[in-house]
C-alpha cells in the first residue's frame, strides 16, 4: 500500500526549496554597484601658487613736508581720486609765494627791456645810437625771456608741489598698508600708503617643464582655498612664464582670477588644476569597474536582477578621478558592479539595494 507523504514533510520540503532559491540570490550591498550617469569628463593637471593683486600700487610723497592727515585707515575701500594723505603746505605756500614774486620780477624785466629796445631801433634808424649800442640792448630782451621762462618753470614747479601735498588714490582698490603716520616727516619717493584691487587676482603657479607644453593660454582652471571648503574657484590661464625658475626646472603659469564678490585676498594658497582636455557630456564609468576578459574590455551590468558581461568601448580617461568616458556599451541609468565578489558571473541572480549611488559618487572596493 503506497504511503503518502504527511503535511508536515511537504511543507519541510518547500521550506528546503525556498531557501536554496535565497541561497543562489546574492543580495548587493550599496557601495557594490553604481548607476552610470552622463556628466563631462575633464583631464587635468595639478597645480598650486598663491594668490596676487593683479592691480596694486604704492604710493608715494612726490615732495618733503610733515604728514598733516591720513584720513583712511587700513582695509578701506578707496576710489580713484580720493585723498588720502594730507602733507603740511606751510613752506610749499611760502616756496610757491616765493616763485610767484620771482616770476614777476622776470616779467617787469622783460617788460622794461622790450621798452629800452623799441626806444634804441628808434635811435638807431636815426643813427643817433650804433648798431653795436642796439645789439647790446637786443641781447638784454633775450636774456630777459630767459629768466622769465625759468621763473615760469619754477612757478609751475611751485604749484605742482602745492597741489602734491593732496595725496589721491591713483587707483580703486582697498588700502592694504599705512607707512607714515600723522606728525611724521616725509621726504620725495618715500612709501605712505599700498593699495591693492582685489576685483581681479592673478594666480601664480609653478608648473614642472615637462608638463608646460600640454598647457596653453584659454585654458580654464578651477581650485579652492582655505576657508572655503564647499566652494570652488574659476580662472583661465593668461601667460606662461617662458623662463625655469633657478634649481626647479619648473615654470610660472599665471591664471588670471575675476573676484567681483571680493571673497578671495591676496595672499591666498590656492590648490586646483588646469583642464587640459574635456569630453562632451557622456556617459561615466568608474575605473574599478573595468574587466578584461579574452583581451575585451566588458563590464558585470545588472539588468532585470541578473549579471550579464557588456562588452564597452572607452574614451577620455581620467586617472587621478578613477572615471572614464564610455563611446558605446552603457547608457545613463545602467547599473554595474564595482567590486569583484567570489561566486558572481554571468549569469548570476542578484538583488539590488535601494538607493543606488550614481556612478560619479562610487568609489572604494568591498573585499
Amino acid at each position: 500500500m503506497a504511503m503518502r507523504p504527511t503535511s508536515g514533510a511537504a511543507a519541510t520540503a518547500a521550506r528546503d526549496s525556498k531557501a536554496a532559491r535565497k541561497a543562489e540570490t546574492l543580495e548587493l550591498a550599496t557601495s557594490d554597484i553604481a548607476i552610470i550617469a552622463a556628466q563631462e569628463l575633464r583631464v587635468t593637471l595639478p597645480v598650486s601658487g598663491t594668490l596676487a593683486a593683479q592691480s596694486q600700487a604704492t604710493v608715494k610723497s612726490k615732495v618733503a613736508a610733515e604728514v598733516r592727515e591720513t584720513p583712511v585707515p587700513e582695509g578701506v575701500k578707496v576710489v580713484r581720486g580720493q585723498v588720502i594723505v594730507r602733507l603740511d603746505t606751510a613752506d610749499l605756500k611760502a616756496r610757491l609765494s616765493n616763485a610767484q614774486a620771482t616770476q614777476e620780477e622776470a616779467a617787469a624785466r622783460l617788460a622794461l627791456a622790450q621798452k629800452s629796445s623799441h626806444s634804441n631801433l628808434a635811435l638807431l634808424k636815426q643813427k643817433y645810437i650804433s648798431q653795436n649800442a642796439f645789439d647790446t640792448a637786443q641781447n638784454s630782451v633775450e636774456l630777459a625771456q630767459a629768466g622769465l621762462k625759468s621763473a615760469d618753470s619754477q612757478l609751475d614747479i611751485a604749484r605742482r608741489a602745492m597741489d602734491d601735498a593732496t595725496v589721491r588714490a591713483p587707483i580703486d582698490g582697498i588700502i592694504s598698508k599705512r607707512f607714515v603716520q600723522p606728525g611724521e616727516k616725509a621726504s620725495p619717493d618715500m612709501p605712505l600708503f599700498a593699495m591693492v584691487n582685489l576685483r581681479r587676482l592673478i594666480l601664480e603657479a609653478q608648473v614642472p617643464a615637462s608638463d608646460i607644453p600640454r598647457v596653453r593660454a584659454g585654458q580654464q582652471v578651477t581650485f579652492g582655498v582655505e576657508g572655503f571648503p564647499d566652494r570652488a574657484f574659476a580662472g583661465s590661464v593668461v601667460r606662461i612664464n617662458p623662463a625655469a625658475e633657478a634649481g626647479t626646472r619648473a615654470m610660472t603659469v599665471y591664471i588670471a582670477v575675476d573676484n567681483a564678490d571680493g571673497a578671495l585676498r591676496a595672499g591666498m594658497f590656492a590648490k586646483g588644476g588646469i583642464t587640459l582636455r574635456k569630453s562632451a557630456v557622456m556617459p561615466l564609468l568608474p575605473l574599478v569597474a573595468l574587466r578584461q576578459e579574452d583581451g575585451a574590455s566588458i563590464v558585470y551590468k545588472i539588468e532585470n536582477n541578473k549579471v550579464m558581461a557588456q562588452p564597452v568601448k572607452l574614451g577620455l580617461r581620467n586617472e587621478d578621478e578613477g572615471m572614464a568616458e564610455v563611446a558605446a556599451g552603457l547608457a545613463p541609468g545602467d547599473r554595474v558592479m564595482i567590486v569583484k565578489l567570489d561566486g558572481v558571473k554571468p549569469g548570476s541572480a542578484v538583488k539590488l539595494p535601494e538607493p543606488v549611488r550614481p556612478a560619479a559618487a562610487a568609489t572604494g572596493n568591498r573585499g
